[in-house]
C-alpha cells in the first residue's frame, strides 16, 4: 500500500517521535510528540503530529485544560476517532493519579496546604463542583478518597449519614471534608458552614473527628480549621 506524503514514516528517523523517543529520551520529546505517540497515526490529510497540535490547541495549549476536556470534545477534531480519544483520556489520567499518589505508603496529612494539594490533583478537572471526604487512620494517613456528590454549576449537596457510614466501612478516626469551588471563589456559603457544622456535630457520637473543611480552586485553597470556622 502507497503511503501517502502526510506519513511520518517519510520522515528522518531521529525526527520521527517514536524513535526520537528510544534515542534521546521522553523528556526530550514536546507536548504534541508524545501526544502524537498515543494518537498512533493520522490521516490522508494530517499526521499523527499535525492532530496531536490540534488538540493541544483545543486545549489552551496547556496540560491542565486539556485534562478537563470530554471525550466527545476529543472528536470534534476530524481525524480523532473514539479508539483516540480514549486513548488521550486513558493517558491523562494516569498522569492525574501518578502525581496525587505517595512514592510509598499512604500520604500523611499534616497542614491545609497539604490537604489543598492532593485535592487539587483530585478534582482541578471538574466543572461542576464536587463533595469529597479524605478518611484518615490515627496517625492521619489518607486511607481512603471518596467523591460523596457531584452537583451542577451552583453547588452539590452531601449526606452525611453516608458520609460517616463510609468512616465505619474504612476504619476511619478522622475525616476532612472537601469541595471545589468551579467560580474560583473561595470564600464559603452560609450552606457550606451549616453542612459543616452538621457533619461534624453527628459525628461526635461515633468518635470520629471531623478535622477540617477545606475548599479549593484554582485560585487557591480555604480551611474551615485555619479560619477558626470549626
Amino acid at each position: 500500500m502507497q503511503e501517502h506524503k502526510y506519513s511520518i514514516k517519510n520522515w528522518a528517523k531521529d525526527d520521527r517521535p517514536r524513535e526520537k523517543l528510544l534515542t534521546k529520551g521522553a523528556e526530550n520529546l514536546s507536548d504534541s510528540e508524545l501526544l502524537a505517540i498515543l494518537i498512533l497515526n493520522g490521516n490522508k490529510e494530517k499526521t499523527a503530529v499535525d492532530l496531536a497540535k490540534e488538540v493541544l490547541k483545543l486545549g489552551k495549549d496547556n496540560l491542565v485544560e486539556l485534562g478537563k476536556l470530554s471525550l466527545t470534545d476529543l472528536m470534534k477534531i476530524k481525524g480523532i476517532g473514539e479508539a483516540k480519544a480514549i486513548a488521550i483520556a486513558a493517558a491523562l489520567e494516569l498522569g492525574r493519579r501518578r502525581q496525587s499518589s505517595a512514592p510509598l505508603g499512604k500520604p500523611v496529612v499534616q497542614t491545609s496546604r497539604d490537604i489543598a494539594d492532593y485535592l487539587k490533583t483530585k478534582l482541578k478537572d471538574y466543572r461542576h463542583e464536587v463533595f469529597a471526604v479524605l478518611y484518615l487512620n490515627r496517625a492521619n494517613k489518607i486511607n481512603h478518597f471518596e467523591i460523596i456528590s457531584e452537583g451542577g454549576i451552583t453547588g452539590t449537596v452531601a449526606d452525611p449519614r453516608v458520609i460517616l457510614r463510609m468512616a465505619l466501612e474504612k476504619d476511619a478516626i478522622n475525616i476532612i471534608l472537601c469541595h471545589n469551588h468551579p467560580s474560583g471563589s473561595l470564600k464559603p456559603s452560609r450552606a457550606d458552614e451549616q453542612l459543616t457544622t452538621k457533619i461534624k456535630e453527628a459525628a461526635k457520637f461515633l468518635d470520629i473527628t471531623v478535622l477540617d473543611h477545606v475548599i479549593v480552586s484554582e485560585d487557591g485553597h480555604f480551611s474551615f480549621a485555619d479560619e477558626g470556622l470549626l
